[in-house]
């Protein structure tokens, strides 16, 4: 049985987006996802700085968020244009009424949840993530997971908890998430 209209391409795509907090795996999980599944695996950040020949703090330095965000719609854009992709979104990819709708258009949107004590673990001595460049890095952490954590809900169709399992051990239990979902979702054609 075929999943028919709105959701066609959500699943004829065969795309799977990856949205959460920076810190959260998304760029570890989606390599991982991808070599699993036979899909390409594309960076969202990583496109955004082989388009432009620099690194997304020079970006931000340069335009601005507001400057970032455009280019990183572009390239979210063009990159689901494309069929059998995971996608690792920037964390802050969500902001957008518009990304959001492209996102939860363009396949099916996975949200990798983790507190923000992991992510502060996880992000606390990177020097290219701009929006923690500041004096308290993990208060920053905290207003932007209060945020956006409503947002990452809102598109997402399965979310898991990223937590300390290996990322083998979660990618299996993301695969099962993910066959469960097409299972609910082909019941309710």
């Amino acid at each position: 049985m075929e999943i028919q209209p709105k959701a066609n391409r959500k699943f004829a795509s065969g795309n799977l987006i990856l949205v959460g907090m920076m810190g959260a795996g998304k760029s570890t999980m989606g390599r991982v996802l991808a070599k699993h599944t036979g899909k390409l695996f594309v960076d969202s950040d990583v496109e955004i700085q082989e388009r432009t020949g620099v690194t997304i703090p020079h970006i931000f330095d340069v335009e601005g968020e507001d400057g970032f965000r455009q280019r990183e719609s572009s390239a979210i854009q063009a990159i689901l244009d494309g069929n059998n992709v995971v996608l690792a979104t920037g964390g802050g990819a969500i902001l957008s009424e518009g990304n959001r709708a492209l996102l939860q258009g363009g396949g099916i949107v996975i949200y990798l949840q983790a507190n923000v004590n992991e992510l502060w673990q996880r992000t606390r001595h990177d020097k290219n993530r701009p929006l923690l460049q500041t004096e308290n890095p993990h208060a920053k952490l905290t207003e932007l997971f209060g945020q956006r954590d409503p947002l990452y809900r809102e598109i997402a169709d399965v979310v898991i908890q990223t937590g300390r399992q290996s990322v083998h051990s979660l990618m299996l239990q993301l695969v099962d998430k993910l066959d469960i979902f097409r299972d609910e979702q082909l019941r309710l054609v």
